[in-house]
């Protein structure tokens, strides 16, 4: 057995004259390295606190105040207005006796000083984070045009930079974030009416009215006061809201409907071997982790000014989604040590920490390669245990209440949901493939669900390795959204290529510490009735599997750089692109989502842009109106429109969080109301978000352009829809992830991503004759320029 060859701590024999103890100097001496490295790692922790609570300031602005306040005591200035004075007739008398000696009177003194320079120091941090969140506040610049900053802007932006001090920490700008403002019910209902004025007829639009007006004249106003309430006592109104009772609370399967992927770079694989790429990739992500830890990472911020909010990413590892019967909970822990592996069927704990410092690449790459060449078989009912995580609810937290509170099982379950974030060693080989059509679409399908029962799906990711080295992640969607993930994954992939590496024959660098103990096989007793509902779980969820339609495509006649040329947003291109191939492919216009972030607030997340609207169903008609000759214009109109839609939303004026939470204050309240009901209860056939890119920048796609990633994707939100991602890659370069399901007669993947296509080509053909022009001039104005040269 593996356990025999792990080494003993110490050793004791009793004898007649006593006892031999025997300790393991290798044993103790990485418990020594453990402890320093854990003191090490406080004192970093500490450091890097103090600097994140004191910014934009620095502790050694503390000294600068003392001194400038001392040395006026020299020159018989006292800035304090009598402070100083106040402060030492105030200090414990019994001082006196104490430093009597020592001329207590100037001692006191300088005491006072101190004491008065320090409360000053401290007003002037809040006095600055106050104007930077004051300065934060302003979002007029957002809804400039591109290219063009006025002048206050500019103005804002220098005072932005001036008050945000310098090497700010991950964690430094969270105090001086704004609260995410709840927006005026008038606003909330005119745009929500607007929203849907496209999608309905005159009556039923009118119906829709008067609900919104009697929502509006009677129950508005005291769900709003509430709503007001909970935004200045709570750093955001909607976030734990959202998190509970769209994530935690729904009951159903959380494999398709909730957790999404990330994929692997599309063109590149640094190594064919298994278990060196996993090696790899899970030594970049302790990297992220402790820099993570440390609040190293430097804040994500617009403009390379404006800071993003940075709280998500405190739970990318440690953390795991813990079943209930009516609601689940998100359990994040501190500083795991270990992660779980799968393969073929068993559960295996590798350590990560050996005397005091994290397992290389190359020592990661051999306890994965053991647990390659493991021939044991599963455990009765461990092949599928991973399908609870899989299928509904209720019935794995009453199977987890029952068949895991004590013995090996509770043991087992314990290692699971305590690790780092749990790995799984895939047993077939995926990943993009430009001679096989569908290996897109195989390789997403593998991502977003396995065979059901090879991902622990309530963990904050699974970390997916396949045979041929390719890699890719499936994450739990209540603790965090895509971007958090992305940038994760972003960092390791940059850290796998270009920093760590792999020789010649394709294995992790450095050498290879065969001393290490074998990885711990995790053992289960688990009786009939616990696998009939394993079986269960797992058929439940292979039906839902089964029924994902999806289809992943490279589109590459042209992207960003084209798109910029013609003066409009790429994304505003791609989402009306989208409502074109929408009616071509059902010939109605429905309910549009895209996601929006709202992390320039503090705990943002997420809000809706509802993409569908007026002038994007003008524009759409007009396309299917060939001799219409002013389809461009009413392009322009519907781009413009989008790009207005989206900047409110990221602003804080959204229009379905702000009608969320007042449907949950009315439930709380008992108010019943039949506005609210019908506006949650709208189905949203067209789901869609934009995989953010180069949030980091550690790769230039310039130099290396092969070096990207494909992004990732969701299963669709309706039965009768699609679910849309998509990636803007470089200049030249949009990839699409489209999912559907096959039992819907109406939608078709493939028939859906054909519509994208055309839709893109028709759209861009618009802009030709503009671009031809500009072509033209450009070509004349060099050969001028040639001319004048020659001359």
């Amino acid at each position: 057995m593996a356990e025999a060859h792990q080494a003993v701590g110490f050793q004791f024999t009793v004898r007649p004259d006593g006892v031999d103890v025997k300790l393991s100097q290798e044993v103790i001496k990485n418990i020594y390295l453990s402890g320093v490295t854990a003191w090490k790692k406080r004192a970093i922790q500490f450091k890097n606190g103090v600097l994140a609570g004191v910014y934009p300031a620095s502790p050694s602005s503390w000294l600068i105040v003392v001194i400038a306040m001392m040395s006026t005591l020299y020159i018989r200035i006292d800035p304090s207005l009598g402070m100083i004075d106040a402060i030492k007739e105030n200090l414990p008398q019994r001082l006196d006796v104490i430093i009597c000696y020592w001329h207590f009177l100037l001692l006191y003194t300088v005491l006072s000083a101190i004491l008065f320079a320090t409360g000053l120091w401290l007003f002037l941090i809040f006095l600055l984070r106050y104007t930077l969140k004051a300065l934060l506040s302003y979002h007029g610049w957002i809804f400039e045009s591109h290219g063009r900053m006025s002048t206050s802007t500019k103005v804002w932006l220098t005072l932005v930079k001036m008050f945000s001090g310098r090497r700010p920490l991950l964690y430094s700008f969270q105090a001086s974030l704004p609260r995410l403002p709840v927006p005026s019910v008038d606003d909330t209902i005119h745009r929500y009416l607007e929203s849907v004025r496209p999608l309905l007829d005159n009556e039923k639009f009118n119906q829709m009215e008067i609900l919104a007006n009697d929502f509006r004249d009677s129950k508005a106003a005291r769900l709003q006061r509430y709503l007001v309430l909970k935004s200045w006592w709570a750093t955001n109104y909607v976030s734990d809201w959202w998190e509970e009772y769209i994530y935690l609370r729904s009951r159903g399967p959380i494999m398709v409907n909730s957790n999404f992927y990330v994929m692997d770079l599309l063109y590149i694989t640094p190594t064919h071997r298994q278990a060196a790429r996993a090696g790899n990739v899970v030594h970049a992500m302790l990297q992220y982790r402790r820099k993570l830890e440390r609040g190293e990472h430097a804040p994500l911020r617009a403009l390379g000014t404006v800071p993003m909010c940075s709280t998500q990413m405190e739970r990318i590892f440690n953390t795991t989604r813990i079943p209930g019967i009516e609601t689940d909970i998100v359990q994040h822990l501190t500083d795991r040590k270990h992660l779980v592996v799968y393969h073929k069927g068993r559960f295996f704990q590798v350590w990560l920490y050996t005397g005091g410092r994290h397992l290389l690449p190359s020592e990661l790459e051999m306890q994965f390669q053991r647990i390659l060449n493991d021939t044991s078989e599963p455990q009765p009912g461990e092949l599928k245990l991973a399908a609870l995580t899989a299928g509904n609810r209720v019935p794995w937290a009453r199977a987890r209440i029952q068949y895991f509170t004590q013995g090996v099982n509770k043991a087992s379950l314990d290692a699971i949901e305590s690790a780092a974030f749990f790995l799984t060693l895939d047993d077939e080989p995926q990943g993009y493939d430009s001679a096989k059509s569908n290996s897109l679409d195989s390789y997403a399908k593998s991502l977003l669900h396995g065979k059901c029962y090879d991902r622990w799906f309530d963990k904050s990711f699974t970390l997916i390795s396949y045979p041929n080295g390719k890699m890719g992640v499936n994450a739990e969607h209540s603790w965090a959204d895509a971007p958090i993930v992305g940038h994760m994954w972003e960092y390791v992939l940059a850290t796998d290529c270009f920093h760590l590496g792999y020789t010649e024959e394709g294995h992790c660098k450095g050498d290879v510490n065969k001393g290490l103990p074998f990885p711990n096989r995790l053992q289960w007793q688990l009786p009939e009735e616990c696998q009939e509902v394993i079986e269960a779980s797992y058929l439940s969820a292979k039906q839902i599997a089964d029924d994902v339609d999806f289809h992943g495509y490279l589109f590459n006649e042209f992207g960003k750089g084209l798109i910029k040329k013609c003066r409009t947003s790429p994304d505003a291109f791609i989402q009306l692109a989208l409502q074109l191939a929408q009616f071509r492919d059902q010939r109605v216009f429905c309910l549009t989502y895209e996601s929006s972030m709202t992390r320039m607030f503090r705990d943002g997340r997420t809000e809706t842009v509802r993409s569908c609207t007026s002038e994007a169903v003008a524009f759409v008609r007009a396309m299917e109106d060939p001799g219409n000759a002013q389809r461009l214009a009413l392009f322009r109109k519907a781009a413009d429109k989008h790009q207005n839609m989206y900047r409110l939303a990221m602003t804080g004026s959204g229009i379905d969080r702000h009608l969320f939470c007042l449907y949950i204050v009315s439930k709380y309240l008992g108010v019943d109301s039949p506005f609210l009901k019908q506006v949650l209860s709208e189905p949203w056939k067209l789901s869609t978000s934009q995989t953010p890119q180069q949030q980091l920048n550690l790769v230039d796609i310039n130099k290396f352009p092969k070096y990207v990633g494909a992004g990732g994707g969701f299963g669709p939100v309706a039965d009768d829809g699609y679910g849309v991602s998509y990636i803007i890659i470089g200049e030249n370069l949009i990839t699409f992830h489209i999912s559907s399901k096959f039992s819907s007669p109406d939608t078709d993947s493939y028939r859906f991503g054909q519509h994208i296509q055309s839709a893109m080509l028709d759209i861009q053909e618009l802009f030709k004759p503009i671009n031809d022009k500009k072509t033209v001039e450009l070509a004349n104005h060099v050969q001028l320029e040639n001319g004048k040269k020659h001359i």
